[in-house]
């Protein structure tokens, strides 16, 4: 039984091998009659002047009368494309693939094939395209035009169907074999903006590690290598990065590779006793930065009565992001810092914070910018932010002035509109509420329309009934009327349902604001503001209107919790000159670094992270601060008045 069969076995085998060798084989075409080609020509002139009807008609025919002659594929052709024009691709496709299974030789079998497979990827059969396209490449005789052309399609068609990898290779085929230059630039730029942004991580892995890519695997293993860096898997990131530099020396991406290797050697090496300063020496910001770098050089006993053994190495991150950025690398590579102090603006500090903290370098920043510290674990602020002045704010209100109901009057910029925001989520968070809220163009030099309808007085017809009575009473007032009499556009009493205005814009804004308010017959609830008010500019320019205003700040330059202050003597004997609160800020930064590693020992950058996180009760410029759990300064804060003209301190 066995043996039988295997013997059927063999003998079905034999019949599909010889089968197959007696498959019928093309035959050359016939050559066309002269009523053929006129045929052939009419119906050709007929699709050109636009009579496709027509012309369809006349190429059927001649394909059903003449099959096998040498215009016979040609009429296909040109039935194909005429299908296709009119996106009619069933029909297309249909005579395209009539020339490659015709009985008859046809030098454009390869051309149909293409046209086929084209065909069938508008009808979104994108999978039958593709076994065109591998049929045409594995059985027929190709020019570099028409693999061109092929990979082209293939491009597409992988795409679809969410194959990166094999899309890539067509795409690496098209970089190297297209003729024209511009076209192939084109293609060599989409390749590398392919391989960085279209791959997954394990394809990125694969192309690193498969020399069928060839250079361009070392976009992939750059890409890999930056990824496993910014996950801080230095090991793996020193890997792929040297293997950039073995496939494509002297490049511009080797050049890049190396710095990426140079940065991670650099962690290695920690100066404990230079700290890097990240400031605006140069342009409108001088004169504070250079306040700054003073308070922190004081702090880390560089100048001063208690001198210490610190350096600084400082760098301009002249107000750009790019530089600041750079700076940071240079920093941490060739000056070996264990922290970087910056920046102070919010242009630059995302960009310093951001690179210290992909290096594993604690940053102090000393921007007021919202979110900076989410950036990560590295990032710290010592700064009076926009969150802790509202917390002032709000408790002093509601807590001693026992406030409940409050309006906001903001510029609608970046700040009065982050700080209207905190306000108003502080106040709901406290058990208050916001009664009136009213913004404002930014820069305005006119407030009486946002004034008016704040209080409710701009639009008469949200009042009518009242409007209509108060006026009523108006004319029976007058003793004398005349044409010209008319009521008083203020007619309207001012709807002052809040306790407060709080108002987050700067004292010439204010100054102007303060009296319209009055002028509107607003005059009792007390106005509440920012640390941009802590000047004596602002009585000057408000006078009476912002007696009893409330605001809040670091410190207060005449108080003498300040001005006795150890820190304040020093740096006054020591610069001759009297500091504010960019200095204190910056002494501070420098005062708890000199504790963390001249005090407690901590020498590397992992350490110097976990001290700060876990710094409590610091004897600072203006009392003790510690680390909040955000990894923010907590500072003292200071809520201060006008009283008779003068800001005051209210105890």
């Amino acid at each position: 039984m066995i043996r039988f069969f295997q013997l059927s076995l063999l003998t079905a085998l034999f019949l599909i091998l010889n089968s197959c060798s007696f498959a019928p084989k093309k035959r050359p075409p016939q050559k066309a009659t002269v009523t053929v080609e006129k045929l052939y020509k009419s119906a050709r002139v007929d699709i050109k002047k636009n009579r496709i009807t027509r012309g369809r008609k006349k190429l059927k025919t001649l394909i059903e009368k003449y099959p096998h002659t040498d215009v016979t594929d040609d009429a296909y052709l040109l039935l194909g494309k005429s299908y296709y024009d009119s996106k009619n691709f069933e029909a297309a496709f249909n005579a395209y693939i009539s020339i490659v299974n015709a009985q008859t030789i046809s030098p454009e079998e390869a051309y149909a094939l293409y046209r086929a497979a084209k065909s069938l990827s508008h009808l979104g059969r994108y999978d039958e395209a593709l076994g065109l396209t591998e049929r045409s490449m594995k059985e027929m005789k190709l020019n570099q035009a028409s693999l061109v052309r092929i990979h082209e399609l293939r491009y597409y068609l992988f795409t679809q169907l969410g194959d990166r990898l094999d899309a890539l290779k067509s795409l690496i085929f098209l970089a190297k074999n297209k003729t024209d230059k511009n076209q192939k630039d084109r293609y060599e730029i989409q390749v590398i903006d392919f391989i960085e942004t279209q791959l997954s991580d394990e394809e990125l892995e694969k192309v690193a590690s498969d020399r069928d890519y060839g250079n361009y695997r070392a976009y992939a293993q750059f890409k890999a290598g930056t990824l496993f860096f910014e996950a801080s898997d230095f090991g793996r990131a020193n890997y792929y990065l040297e293997e950039v530099i073995d496939i494509m020396p002297n490049s511009d991406l080797s050049e890049r590779a190396q710095n990426m290797i140079n940065q991670i050697r650099a962690r290695r090496i920690v100066n404990a006793k230079t700290i890097g300063v990240v400031l605006p020496l140069s342009g409108r910001h001088e004169s504070v930065a250079y306040k700054t770098l003073r308070g922190l050089q004081l702090g880390l006993g560089i100048f001063g009565d208690n001198k210490s053994s610190f350096r600084l190495a400082v760098v301009d991150s002249e107000d750009n992001p790019d530089v600041a950025r750079r700076a940071v690398e240079k920093l941490v590579t060739q000056d070996h810092v264990i922290s970087v102090v910056g920046s102070l603006l919010s242009k630059t500090a995302v960009a310093v914070a951001s690179k210290c903290n992909e290096l594993g370098v604690p940053n102090i920043t000393l921007s007021q910018k919202a979110g900076l510290t989410d950036i990560g674990d590295y990032v710290f602020r010592s700064a009076l932010t926009s969150d802790m002045q509202v917390k002032a704010l709000v408790r002093t209100a509601m807590q001693k002035y026992n406030m409940r109901k409050f309006a906001i009057l903001y510029p609608n910029d970046a700040y009065g509109v982050e700080y209207a925001n905190l306000f108003w989520d502080e106040v709901k968070n406290n058990g208050g509420q916001i009664t009136a809220v009213q913004p404002y163009e930014s820069g305005a030099t006119s407030f009486s329309p946002s004034i008016q309808r704040l209080s409710g007085t701009f639009y008469t017809e949200s009042r009518i009934d009242e409007y209509k009575s108060l006026l009523k009473d108006w004319f029976k007032e007058q003793k004398r009327l005349t044409s010209r009499t008319s009521p008083p556009s203020d007619i309207l009493p001012p709807v002052t349902d809040f306790d407060a205005i709080f108002i987050p814009d700067s004292i010439k804004a204010v100054g102007q604001i303060a009296p319209t308010l009055a002028y509107h017959d607003i005059k009792k609830p007390r106005l509440i503001g920012t640390n941009l008010w802590n000047s004596p500019a602002l009585a000057a320019r408000a006078g009476q209107y912002v007696e009893g205003a409330l605001f809040v700040d670091g410190y207060l330059k005449s108080d003498q919790s300040f001005t006795q202050t150890e820190f304040y003597k020093n740096y006054v004997k020591t610069f001759n000159e009297k500091p504010s609160l960019f200095e204190a800020q910056a002494y501070d930064v420098g005062l708890l670094l000199r504790k963390l590693i001249e005090e407690e020992g901590e020498s590397s950058r992992v350490g110097l992270a976990r001290g700060l996180v876990n710094l409590r009760s610091l004897n600072a410029s203006l009392g003790s601060i510690d680390m909040t759990p955000k990894r923010e300064l907590n500072r003292p804060m200071f809520t201060l008045t006008i009283d008779k003209g003068k800001i005051t301190l209210i105890e």
